[in-house]
């Protein structure tokens, strides 16, 4: 699904050059669970942007699907993110005087769906992310952080995208809690049903995952499979 080939990202400001990604290259198969894990500044967020279509490599090559992500139109990558991406980030990004179900359908509000389908799409999208039903009418601003983020999780897969973008989804969530968000990943994970990315500073998110990127100064230092993988296993209602 995934292959990166020789991946090199340099920012220009004036007469400085920073390159943040040194030859990066790996691949990731259709219904694998991988977290890139590294610490701040170690250039994981740009590469998850450039694997996500939000920017472009300085040099190397970048396929999706088979297909040179840097030949696409911007109309083009506008339909790979659209159709095959969910991204999830730790700040949540929802409207906070909006509801859950317009949160959650935000996405699918310019598309020609019937509006009964769309609604459809988006009850789907939050049983999918274990949000109980009574909070379906809530404001975003009366969830707490978990809830928020299991929004934030339904949004990025109401248009049923075969790759969702994690990055550092518990990082504004207290330990517990961000257990209870890796246990919706590792759902939806379940049965290779959706292939995840997860993008983490820490080694104990990492460790929910079932292959490791190590990053480091821009370059990968490990890739390998996770064989003492962490199992959430939580029965909860918040």
């Amino acid at each position: 699904m995934i292959e990166c080939k020789n991946i090199t990202k340099t920012y220009v400001n004036g007469d400085m050059e920073t390159t943040v990604l040194k030859n990066v290259s790996f691949t990731i198969e259709d219904g694998e669970y991988v977290a890139i894990m590294g610490p701040s500044g170690s250039g994981k967020s740009t590469l998850m942007h450039i694997l996500g279509a939000l920017d472009s490599p300085t040099s190397g090559t970048y396929k999706l699907d088979g297909h040179d992500v840097s030949k696409l139109s911007d109309d083009e990558l506008a339909d790979v993110r659209k159709n095959k991406i969910g991204f999830v980030f730790q700040s949540f990004n929802l409207l906070s005087r909006a509801t859950v179900l317009r949160n959650v359908a935000l996405p699918l509000l310019y598309s020609e769906m019937p509006r009964h389908t769309r609604n459809e799409h988006v009850e789907k999208a939050l049983i999918s992310a274990g949000l109980e039903k009574e909070r379906w009418s809530h404001l975003s601003n009366q969830l707490s952080g978990g809830q928020m983020q299991r929004v934030a999780i339904a949004r990025s897969l109401v248009n049923n995208p075969s790759i969702i973008f994690a990055d550092e989804p518990t990082g504004n969530l207290d330990s517990k809690t961000g257990e209870i968000v890796l246990d919706t990943f590792q759902k939806l994970n379940k049965n290779h049903e959706h292939t995840i990315v997860l993008i983490t500073h820490e080694k104990y998110v990492a460790e929910h995952a079932d292959r490791i990127i190590h990053i480091q100064d821009g370059m990968i230092v490990e890739d390998r499979k996770n064989t003492s993988k962490r199992m959430t296993n939580h029965t909860h209602k918040e």
